[in-house]
């Protein structure tokens, strides 16, 4: 089984639907299963998994209701509001659904660098550990050092950090992403998706061979039993294509990488983590 373990729809019109904004062409319009589908069989690609785009839970149920109309989608992460005393309510609720597989609060966007450290947020996220519930982390380089406390406070739970982090590739960022990489790395709940990268690094103009240095920092800290294939389609658009994101992957891997190994990466991995059927 192949999966790609991170990619969005939305419908614009939908009052939840604040991102993409307009000035963003290439990907200001509906995007929905009817338009992923060739590129998933053209490359092979058997289930999705579908994340969450805006901070709603509206959008949630629209996601779930798409999952329960297309067999292809193999799970829904969500949003959720980590900080409010409803959610223990609201997580029970959603966790009868089948698909419901994961939540993604959005750390990017929040002035405080260290949100996932409030007490209230930390009392909801040992509620998802106590149930085996994973979470997906939406981050940049800076907030590695709080994913370390957040760790070393929960150490049960079980994380995947989505887009490698989101070093500026186009900036050559290294030292500091790659030594946190490595400290996160060590705590052996947490993932790493191989995603997203493309948009990091120079939109028009990226290289095939800039990205290796990323990928085989993450594939040589997390192993290859810890690491998954995201395409992060549509918002991928902005740099490649479909197939062109898994070109990137493709021929950035290491050489000695065996092919049960690979397997894992694009299928496996992702399977065990979201527990699909």
């Amino acid at each position: 089984m192949k999966i790609d373990a991170h990619q969005h729809f939305w419908e614009l019109d939908k009052p939840f639907c604040e991102w993409p904004t307009p000035d963003l062409k290439t990907i200001y319009r509906d995007f929905l299963p009817e338009h992923l589908i060739e590129h998933l069989t053209r490359n092979q690609v058997t289930k999705t998994i579908v994340v969450q785009a805006a901070e709603s839970m509206e959008e949630t149920e629209f996601l779930l209701g798409l999952a329960d109309q297309n067999e292809f989608i193999g799970g829904v992460v969500g949003w959720m509001d980590l900080s409010s005393d409803q959610f223990p309510a609201q997580f029970e609720r959603l966790l009868k659904h089948p698909k419901f597989v994961g939540l993604r609060p959005m750390l990017q966007n929040k002035q405080n660098d260290q949100w996932i450290l409030k007490p209230e947020v930390l009392e909801n996220i040992q509620i998802l550990a106590e149930n085996d519930f994973p979470l997906d982390l939406l981050i940049y380089p800076k907030h590695l050092p709080y994913i370390v406390e957040l760790f070393k406070r929960i150490p049960t739970l079980r994380a995947v950090i989505d887009h490698g982090a989101k070093p500026a590739i186009k900036d050559q960022e290294w030292a500091s992403w790659a030594d946190w990489i490595k400290e996160v790395s060590h705590y052996q709940t947490l993932m790493c998706k191989l995603s997203g990268l493309v948009t990091e690094a120079d939109l028009r103009a990226w290289q095939l061979d800039e990205f290796k240095p990323y990928i085989h920092h993450i594939i040589q800290c997390f192993g290859t039993d810890r690491i998954m294939f995201g395409s992060d389609w549509p918002v991928c658009l902005l740099a490649a294509e479909y197939d062109e994101v898994v070109r990137i992957l493709d021929e950035n891997l290491p050489e000695e990488m065996a092919g049960e190994e690979k397997e894992l990466l694009y299928g496996g991995n992702a399977k065990r983590f979201y527990q699909l059927p």
